[in-house]
């Protein structure tokens, strides 16, 4: 299983910018998802999750800013940023629990990261 993110570039102060996270591989089911981002010389925060029955939280920092869904078709998960800041500039992660099929007939839940894409605004 992998995590496919891509949508990050380089904005304005008051853009956005669309983060999307495709899951592909063998796998049963996808439960929680979520973003994360990590700044140069911090440590990596949540974002929002979302869960599988879609519900939805913000950090504070980015409430009414950002909003996080889902495809269940599409095993992907995205993230809308609006009115972006220079203090969202970060490398933004997507995280998901995944469960897949183990030896025999048994299944188990694994937590899966994306490769990481670069945001980056200016003021």
């Amino acid at each position: 299983v992998q995590l496919q993110a891509s949508g990050g570039g380089m904005v304005q102060a008051g853009g956005s910018l669309t983060l999307s996270c495709a899951a592909s591989g063998s796998m049963l089911s996808m439960h929680d998802m979520s973003w994360f981002r990590q700044a140069p010389g911090k440590e990596r925060d949540l974002v929002a999750p979302i869960t599988s029955g879609d519900s939805t939280n913000y950090a504070d920092s980015v409430k009414g800013r950002f909003t996080i869904s889902r495809d269940y078709a599409k095993n992907t998960v995205y993230l809308q940023m609006n009115s972006l800041k220079p203090e969202d500039t970060a490398v933004y992660y997507c995280n998901a629990d995944i469960r897949v099929r183990g030896k025999g007939c048994s299944t188990y839940s694994s937590n899966y990261w994306g490769q990481g894409t670069q945001v980056t605004v200016s003021s």
